[in-house]
């Protein structure tokens, strides 16, 4: 009996001293590491989410939709994607592309690439049908900001975030036309739909008509605002030939060109007190898994936030297309960001 009860009495301590460390953790992933009063480092602050795949469908060779279904998903509006966890653990993002009115369900489309660093490939062989994903609720850095008129652009999967604007400029009334490239009609999704804006909208197929030709947003009357999501070529063609760029808003899921050489430099691990050099040719989140090997990370793109660590001192030079104005004024993403001086200081 006494063995009986000595038995309970640890396996009791055990459960208690486990949950004790899940909360710890919980609180602090670097534990042992002291956990900041406000913690930022080693986790995103946006709550994960858990949705239903409840439609697969190919709206064009080599694209795959996706409708997501759960009772809790998070308000959106034209502009938004979310971050997608895949079964591997991978985090990629996708523009929403389906009705911000439908508040039970979230619809992307994932271009199918061969050659490219192994999330849609993931994605087309095992999101099927009754699968459950994680994902976080969405951002918004390419919203859709009141004009009397718009011209968009968009190039291949691009049209994903601009199929909600156009539903959304045409409800208020708004005028528009929309420029939409593809290599070939057969790999350009949502046609149809797109078909029954008239001709609001042209359709330009690589293999027919050959690249797209931009001059008429030369002639684009004063507030027109002009939206563009597709490869960078385009991107950088329409911000050169639109007349006022700085009514021109873009939408990019792959870095933008850095914006000079990179240099060594060196970070300082303020928790850990240890000290690293960043070389010119890698990253800091490179230099820093050296020293902290669970740092976590996952896009290694500046788009997932995974990898986001707070800045104690020094000048960041800010290489993302996620963090706010105020994220950046304290915080940094290790896979893409430097340092602008010779020096920074990590809360690590």
């Amino acid at each position: 009996m006494r063995r009986a009860l000595t038995v309970t009495a640890v396996a009791g301590a055990a459960w208690v001293a486990r949950r004790a460390l899940s909360r710890r953790i919980g609180r602090s992933p670097l534990w042992p590491l002291p956990a900041l009063e406000n913690p930022i480092s080693g986790y995103s602050p946006r709550r994960p989410l858990r949705a239903l795949i409840v439609s697969r469908t190919e709206p064009a060779h080599g694209v795959l939709q996706l409708t997501l279904e759960a009772s809790d998903l998070p308000a959106w509006a034209p502009g938004a994607h979310v971050d997608i966890t895949l079964p591997s653990g991978l985090v990629r993002q996708y523009s929403l592309c389906g009705d911000p009115a439908d508040s039970d369900r979230y619809t992307i489309a994932v271009r199918l690439i061969e050659d490219g660093r192994g999330g849609s490939r993931e994605a087309h062989a095992q999101l099927v049908e009754g699968a459950e994903l994680e994902l976080r609720p969405p951002r918004n850095r390419f919203e859709l900001v009141p004009a009397p008129s718009y011209a968009f652009v968009a190039g291949g999967i691009g049209i994903t975030p601009i199929l909600p604007m156009l539903r959304a400029a045409t409800a208020a009334g708004a005028d528009w036309t929309l420029l939409y490239g593809g290599r070939s009609r057969a790999s350009m999704p949502f046609l149809d739909e797109l078909a029954a804006y008239g001709d609001r909208v042209t359709v330009v197929p690589q293999d027919e008509a050959g690249l797209p030709d931009l001059s008429f947003l030369s002639g684009t009357r004063p507030g027109t605002l002009v939206y563009c999501c597709g490869p960078d070529p385009l991107m950088a063609a329409v911000t050169a030939t639109a007349p006022d760029p700085a009514a021109v808003h873009l939408e990019r899921f792959t870095p933008s060109a850095a914006p000079g050489p990179a240099k060594a430099f060196t970070v300082e691990l303020h928790r850990s007190g240890r000290e690293i050099e960043v070389g010119a040719d890698e990253s800091t989140l490179a230099a820093v898994r050296r020293e902290l090997p669970a740092t976590p990370y996952s896009c290694e793109q500046g788009f997932c936030g995974t990898c986001q660590h707070r800045v104690l001192a020094g000048e960041v030079d800010h290489r993302d297309e996620l963090l706010t104005d105020g994220e950046r004024a304290d915080s940094m993403l290790l896979c893409v960001s430097r340092a602008k001086g010779d020096r920074l200081v990590l809360d690590l």
